[in-house]
């Protein structure tokens, strides 16, 4: 069991995953930065909040419990932070595709033709015909 366990993680498609997802995690983090250290403070000048993220919501009271707040910052934050993840891995995706593409189509050469022209009528016959079918001529063989 051991031995099949280090074919199936040595195997290229397994370690190519692995790296992926490192690799996502980071610019996951990368991302998240940008979102919210960069493009949320402006957000909060507009809205006169000195933390966008945190501050920008709608409390609710809530009978017998207290108040809970509908977190419309944060909720933009992660829409955010979402459509650049999705505009990135489109991005990353549509430059593989473009990579792949198929490469032309081989020219096949032109096929043999099926028919010939009868030397003594000029109809067209099929090329394995012996005889003319319109002038009933002995025809010779197809080059």
């Amino acid at each position: 069991m051991l031995k099949e366990f280090k074919e199936f993680a040595l195997k290229g498609s397994v370690l190519d995953l692995a790296v992926g997802i490192i690799i996502g995690a980071a610019f996951t983090k990368v991302v998240n930065s940008l979102v919210t250290d960069i493009l949320m403070p402006p957000l909060g000048l507009l809205t006169q909040t000195s933390d966008f993220v945190k501050q920008w919501g709608i409390p609710l009271p809530i009978p017998g419990i207290g108040q809970t707040t509908i977190r419309i910052g944060s909720f933009l934050d992660s829409l955010v932070q979402f459509l650049i993840m999705a505009f990135a891995i489109f991005l990353l995706i549509r430059g593989i595709t473009r990579l792949r593409a198929p490469a032309p189509a081989p020219v096949a050469p032109p096929a043999a033709p099926a028919t010939r022209e009868c030397p003594y009528c000029t109809s067209i016959i099929s090329l394995r015909a012996t005889r003319c079918p319109n002038c009933t001529s002995q025809l010779p063989p197809a080059e």
